[in-house]
């Protein structure tokens, strides 16, 4: 099997890192195209792929075409080789707020496309994508897209409605958690830690209470209760948050967020 990787970004390097760490793709069966040479270097150096300028060069030869470019960039690259990419070849697009409609709007019709949310946690391969396909998608190369996609993280079929809801959700949302992050180590530091160790009891408590919400299968909620004694000093924490409105400022947030994904 062989990929044509559309831009070498951080999230195709992710891809690329996942695909070639697990085995299940050689760094040989990888050709990757980018515009900044620099870009290709860096690529070709870390993962020992085939780096070129060209992106007609990426697809030819290849079974996956993966277009993981600007979205504002799709309209003059698949116009450069929509009429290069097979009626046999999968396409997948980690391309936000491109729709099936628009991927085959610009690649022409007949192309079996794959959609893709993935997030930035893939980078250190625990990332968590959604994903749907078009009709001309065949129920065996829909499960390769998701072994592909667990190369780097989790994958969760979805139908296309969702998709905003999934970028919201997962792909932006990480900011929200670093921002929180950043937060509780500030008010460490301002009562006396270190900056760089702030940083990791945050981190890591983040880490640490996301896996107990994964392998307990425990409500949030109901571990929130457990954590919180009477009278203790977490339920004071917890009433600050709420008199602040903490829940309904990410409720908002992340709406306000599949709003615009839906608007793109």
């Amino acid at each position: 099997m062989k990929l044509g990787v559309i831009g070498c970004g951080n999230m195709a390097s992710a891809i690329i890192g996942g695909l070639t760490a697990k085995g299940i793709l050689a760094p040989a069966d990888i050709t990757a195209s980018d515009h900044f040479e620099a870009a290709r270097v860096k690529a070709a150096r870390n993962y020992g792929i085939r780096t070129v300028e060209s992106n007609a060069e990426a697809v030819a030869g290849a079974d996956i075409v993966l277009f993981a470019v600007k979205p504002f960039v799709f309209p003059s690259v698949a116009e450069e080789i929509k009429d290069l990419i097979r009626p046999d070849q999968l396409v997948m697009s980690i391309m936000a707020g491109k729709s099936l409609a628009a991927l085959e709007a610009g690649l022409g019709s007949g192309k079996k496309i794959v959609r893709v949310m993935p997030n930035t946690p893939a980078l250190v391969g625990e990332g968590i994508s959604g994903y749907c396909a078009n009709e001309n998608v065949t129920p065996e190369e829909l499960a390769l897209a998701g072994r592909i996609l667990g190369a780097f993280g989790e994958a969760e079929q979805i139908p296309e409605s969702l998709m905003a809801v999934v970028t919201s959700l997962s792909g932006s949302s990480p900011a929200y958690v670093y921002m929180f992050i950043e937060a509780m180590a500030d008010a460490a530091v301002a009562d006396g830690m270190p900056r760089a160790q702030a940083y990791h009891c945050a981190a890591q408590t983040v880490l640490g209470s996301a896996k107990m919400v994964l392998e307990t299968g425990k409500h949030p909620g109901e571990l929130k209760d457990m954590v919180t004694s009477p009278a203790g000093t977490t339920i004071e924490g917890v009433a600050k948050l709420e008199e602040k409105g903490f829940r309904s400022a990410v409720i908002e947030a992340v709406r306000a967020c599949t709003y615009r994904a839906k608007t793109m």
